[in-house]
């Protein structure tokens, strides 16, 4: 491989080196001002976005373990990758292209799984993280709370039979 090349496959693997998900999408008649400005977004959510030849690309997928991406790098390419929350990263993409019509997602890798484009359409409509974190929290103090609930009603209990026979004993 010519120096040149070995150069952008090494940026590339910079890029993909240490990131949580990476998203392939095509990005076919954007233009450089959208292309910043999905930057822009992306950057707000930990993410990054850069055009790839499919060829560098490809030699990196068995290394990075990303087999099954392949399929996804044929036609213009470009990578959205990052290391903070995919959803977050998946609904800005979603928005945007809602708004102008492109780019369109290919696939995507998260964790180590296989994403289509319908994946990655179904991240975008899960909640927040701090929503998913707050309903674990609930459903991990439901029981709890429902303990507190019983004891507290069983200590009244206690305290209405005293205060009864208190009550009787007062009376006699």
């Amino acid at each position: 491989m010519r120096p040149e090349k070995q150069t952008m496959v090494d940026e590339i693997r910079q890029k993909l080196d240490g990131k949580v998900f990476v998203i392939l999408a095509d990005y076919n008649g954007l233009s450089v001002e959208k292309t910043a400005a999905l930057r822009n977004r992306l950057r707000d959510a930990d993410a990054e976005y850069a055009v790839i030849k499919n060829r560098l690309m490809n030699r990196l997928v068995g290394e990075l373990n990303l087999e099954g991406l392949e399929t996804g790098l044929s036609g213009p390419t470009a990578i959205v990758t990052g290391s903070g929350d995919v959803v977050e990263a998946a609904k800005i993409l979603k928005a945007f292209i809602k708004e102008n019509a492109k780019p369109v997602i290919k696939l995507g890798a998260f964790s180590g799984a296989i994403l289509t484009a319908d994946d990655v359409e179904q991240l975008a409509s899960m909640p927040p993280r701090e929503e998913l974190l707050a309903m674990a929290v609930g459903t991990i103090a439901a029981p709890l709370t429902q303990l507190v609930g019983v004891m507290n009603q069983k200590v009244c209990s206690l305290l209405y039979v005293l205060q009864a026979v208190k009550d009787k004993k007062e009376q006699a």
